[in-house]
């Protein structure tokens, strides 16, 4: 990542001016710009890659949001007020509380637009509910996977005529003595800068997962961790705001995940430890309760001997493996094993066959008694051989924390006044996980992406308006 430049006062007369600059175009981006030609305000989305895709594409594309037409077509009973608890107690009331408000109230009617007004087709996930939700909640389009809502919000976008600038990269903020943003510039192909002039702003560009620097300075427990994450995830956004006197929040705040295949590189789904899969390291032995969440697991995970741990299934699990896209690609590259015994099993795991069958055993003991095992875990049932084994790490997937923003998606000083004219959200800004890898509730960064691109696009509209109002009474 090249060093941000900021260029005081205004872009020249020849720069072109639009009403909305939004850099980014994931999931964020794209909701804000389809928000904003709604309210009937142009934008243009600056993307830094020839074809989006950023951390969105790279996702499972699951939407958690409370009291959705989908919900209640399904008879889901579900609430803003719960799916706030639900974040507050994942926290354990670390998140910043206007924001979790903020975005439980606008996911819903956000999700609802885009499926109504912009053809995202959404579905309900159902048959389990993910660690830390109380209800059926999380919404996703037909092919499961985050590629595909990329696809969609990108047909969405390209129907509703909305100015995509692909493979342009920004490298200047041009800012006036009043600290309103007043233009970029943005490095093309060919090396060369344009310049262009705004009257508002959108960080929607990234994390910094991909920065291995600032990864080792605020995340130490993810240092040398897999990072699954885009690289475009370079902190750019943060470096931005230190730049321009913007306050950093949650900086600690981070979703990992603790089960990445290895070595092919696949995401194997948490609703399989939901369903009653285990975690086995190479001991032959459990090592936490599965079902407290995949962030804090990964964690866990790469605490294990050699950071390496095996997902456990049995043939019952397989029918909801085999509904996850990602299983499948990980199952056709090689990384599932079978095994007819729990001697084979350990085989593959390379323990002894008689501490891994305790362990086992301990996991039916919790069943016929009807009692939490030793790590507070309440098993339904236990795994019957024959045996599914997928060799998995801890990764890092994206981060959490970023710049200060208020309610409406405005970037704050340090001083907690926002800046006139610039807001961030998604990525570029802090989420609603507080300041830890337990904090991260499923879905949360899509939450924070989508809610907060409706929010922001919300914002920029009243900006624009307000400008425009000033200037023709000029």
């Amino acid at each position: 990542m090249s060093e941000p430049v900021i260029r005081r006062g205004t872009p020249g007369d020849g720069a072109p001016q639009v009403p909305v600059a939004i850099v980014g175009a994931g999931a964020c981006g794209l909701t804000a710009a389809l928000m904003l030609k709604d309210a009937g305000i142009d934008a243009l989305v600056i993307e830094r890659d020839a074809f989006p895709s950023g951390s969105t594409a790279l996702s499972s594309g699951f939407v958690p949001a409370a009291g959705t037409q989908v919900q209640r077509d399904r008879g889901v009973k579900d609430s803003v007020d719960q799916f706030a608890n639900d974040i507050r107690s994942k926290s354990r009331s670390t998140a910043a509380s206007y924001l979790v408000d903020a975005y439980v109230r606008a996911i819903g009617p956000a999700v609802d637009a885009l499926g109504h007004r912009h053809g995202i087709g959404w579905e309900l996930l159902e048959g389990f509910v993910y660690p830390g939700h109380s209800a059926l909640r999380m919404h996703a389009v037909p092919q499961r996977t985050g590629a595909a809502l990329m696809q969609g919000l990108l047909a969405a976008a390209q129907a509703s005529a909305v100015d995509l600038l692909t493979r342009s990269l920004v490298r200047e903020l041009w800012v006036d003595a009043s600290g309103s943003i007043t233009g970029l510039g943005v490095q093309r192909p060919d090396g060369g800068m344009e310049h262009l002039r705004c009257a508002a702003l959108l960080l929607a560009c990234n994390g910094f997962g991909g920065n291995a620097h600032m990864v080792h300075e605020w995340l130490p427990q993810m240092r040398g961790a897999i990072f699954a994450g885009h690289m475009g995830n370079d902190g750019s956004a943060i470096a931005w705001g230190r730049e321009l006197g913007a306050r950093l929040a949650d900086l600690g705040g981070y979703q990992g995940h603790g089960s990445w295949a290895v070595p092919q590189g696949a995401l194997i789904s948490w609703a399989l430890m939901m369903e009653g899969g285990v975690q086995i390291n190479a001991r032959g032995e459990r090592f936490h309760d599965e079902t407290t969440g995949y962030s804090e697991a990964s964690v866990a995970v790469l605490s294990q001997p050699g950071g390496r741990v095996w997902n456990v299934i049995d043939e019952t699990l397989i029918p909801l493996a085999q509904t996850f896209p990602d299983f499948m690609q990980a199952q056709a590259a090689g990384a599932c094993r079978r095994a007819a015994t729990v001697s084979d099993l350990a085989h593959i795991v390379g323990c002894d066959s008689p501490t891994l069958g305790a362990t086992l055993e301990h996991v039916a003991d919790s069943v016929r008694q009807g009692q939490p095992d030793k790590f507070g875990r309440r098993f339904v049932r236990a795994l019957q051989a024959p045996f599914t084994a997928v060799r998995v790490t801890g990764a890092l997937f994206h981060t959490q924390g970023g710049l200060d923003i208020d309610s409406h998606c405005r970037v704050l000083n340090h001083e907690g006044r926002p800046f006139p004219n610039l807001c961030a959200a998604g990525g570029a800004a802090r989420g609603v996980s507080g300041n830890d890898v337990w904090g991260y509730l499923s879905g949360n960064g899509l939450l924070s992406a989508i809610a907060g691109g409706a929010i922001a696009a919300q914002t920029l509209a009243d900006i624009v308006k307000s400008l425009a109002k000033a200037q023709s009474h000029d």
